[in-house]
């Protein structure tokens, strides 16, 4: 009798301690740097410093906003559209405090005036090691994603991180197994390609920013892209960093045989590439025709022979790039992707993933 009361006060002792109500379960994260980070368990308010997160927690949980302390408010990154949505959505992302934004300084003082149960920050942005440490000694863990340098290496590990930090690991898994069957069904299809079969791609980011010319990706970013969709980056033949810039006499000397200009509504203050939610496709196309009338542009093979396009960069540094990816294979490759519908992709992503649909231009060619 003894030895059967002793053996149930074991077994209670145990289920006391397996308890939710006792204790949550530690989660252990390894983010994109290779930190491992403990956190008590999945997090309730986080601080991002880049509004396109905002996007990435949309795609996990129907309510994105509810899980934020703070977030940077460059609404410039997202539009003035997409904020209005997701205003119209979630009131209460007006009321969210500012936190440090990846393109500007970087505040330690701000973070812990928020109190966020953990900091997302972009790798090779934002704080130094002597900044991480002095927000962790503040009881805020630091995580680092990437969805800009590498994309295609980083980005479904960051969502994953994502999912982790609040809980919604299945919906990150759904979402990853998604992108990667798109991105398999286009690394398939140009695997083996020869490099004489891959056009000479020149990428312009932000173009009509400046009168300048060129910001254009090198290696790792959009150049990425280019490669995955089967085509040769120009800007990688002589720039080792995700993004430079490329002179002009360097891009009239490749002769590309694809031009591809990427803006969106931060643009048209300066007369630069306006496309995205709120614009028409006769914009975006009138936008890219006057870029690509410029002196030098327009003598470029792309252009000549009609292979000129625009791309919305709030498609970039996004989970969303899914599009852009299979936009730039049927540009570059056009024969081999005449059967892929990205606006198809666009679709299923808005209804079975978004809790903010996102419509509008997105992509436009030469008219």
């Amino acid at each position: 009798m003894r030895v059967a009361r002793a053996a149930w006060q074991l077994v209670l002792a145990a289920m006391l301690v397996a308890s939710p109500l006792c204790a949550r379960a530690e989660l252990a994260i390894t983010d994109v740097t290779g930190r491992e980070v403990r956190l008590d368990g999945p997090v309730d308010r986080l601080l991002i410093d880049d509004a396109r997160v905002l996007i990435a927690l949309s795609l996990l949980d129907p309510d994105p906003v509810a899980r934020l302390a703070a977030w940077p408010k460059d609404i410039h990154r997202i539009g003035q559209i997409v904020y209005e949505r997701y205003m119209e959505r979630f009131p209460a992302l007006a009321d969210l405090p500012a936190g440090p934004s990846s393109a500007g300084d970087f505040s330690t003082e701000l973070v812990i005036a928020t109190a966020p149960d953990a900091a997302v920050f972009t790798v090779g942005t934002g704080p130094t090691p002597e900044q991480v440490a002095q927000v962790e000694a503040a009881g805020i863990p630091v995580v680092f994603i990437d969805f800009f340098s590498h994309p295609l290496r980083n980005l479904a590990p960051s969502l994953r991180i994502l999912g982790q930090l609040i809980g919604r690991e299945q919906a990150a898994a759904d979402f990853i197994a998604f992108r990667d069957e798109h991105l398999a069904a286009i690394t398939k299809r140009v695997l083996g390609l020869a490099e004489a079969d891959r056009p000479k791609v020149f990428v312009e980011v932000h173009a009509g920013m400046s009168d300048d010319c060129c910001s254009s990706p090198g290696k790792g970013n959009l150049g990425d892209y280019v490669e995955l969709a089967g085509g040769h980056n120009i800007g990688a033949d002589v720039l080792d960093r995700p993004f430079g810039r490329l002179n002009l006499e360097y891009v009239i000397a490749a002769a590309p045989d694809v031009y591809i200009a990427t803006g969106g509504p931060h643009l048209e203050k300066a007369g630069g590439l306006v496309i995205g939610p709120g614009y028409t496709a006769a914009q975006a196309q009138e936008a890219l025709a006057r870029l690509a009338a410029r002196p030098g542009i327009a003598q470029l093979p792309a252009v000549t022979e009609r292979r000129a396009h625009a791309l919305s960069h709030q498609l970039l540094n996004s989970p969303l790039d899914i599009l852009a990816v299979e936009v730039l294979a049927k540009w570059i490759q056009p024969d081999l992707f005449a059967d892929l519908d990205p606006a198809a992709t666009q679709e299923t992503i808005n209804r079975k993933f978004l809790a903010v649909p996102q419509d509008g231009i997105f992509w436009a060619n030469l008219p």
